[in-house]
């Protein structure tokens, strides 16, 4: 269970450019670990915001478990992010300053078995921007290809 992902945001490289990556804890119910384990989880459209001094995660679906009757949760409720201090205040600096998004990339097990979200800093990418990356993108595969069956 170590280091399996659980959730990935890949459409997060495409419309954005990431920087500082950080490592967080979530705060969770039972039943939306019982529903984690399963491998349920879909962080792409989600997004983390400030909500006074904390990080919250937003949008973030976590379907219902099906064996918890009445003590389920909601599937798309905020979760607060578990950050030390100076992660947050360097968060919060940088949304506020310098216009960034917190969005989140990946959500995983760690070595523990504890639920972990990596988060990062981002810019927007502008639609010139998105097409040289796919530029690149198909270069790569191309060149890839030529490389295998040339040698």
């Amino acid at each position: 269970m170590a280091g399996k992902v659980i959730a990935e945001n890949r459409r997060a490289r495409f419309d954005y450019f990431l920087d500082d990556a950080v490592e967080a804890g979530l705060a969770l119910t039972g039943s939306e670990v019982k529903s984690l384990r399963e491998g349920k989880a879909n962080i792409a459209e989600s997004y983390a915001a400030v909500e006074g001094q904390e990080i919250v995660l937003i949008n973030a679906d976590i379907p219902p478990y099906a064996k918890a009757s009445h003590f389920n949760h909601e599937p798309r409720r905020p979760r607060k992010l578990l950050l030390h201090r100076r992660q947050i205040d360097r968060l919060i600096g940088a949304v506020q300053r310098e216009g960034r998004t917190i969005v989140p990339t990946k959500l995983y097990w760690n070595d523990k078995g504890l639920a972990k979200l990596e988060i990062a800093l981002a810019k927007g990418k502008k639609l010139h921007d998105k097409r040289e990356t796919s530029a690149e993108r198909d270069w790569q595969r191309d060149k890839a290809r030529l490389l295998r069956d040339k040698g």
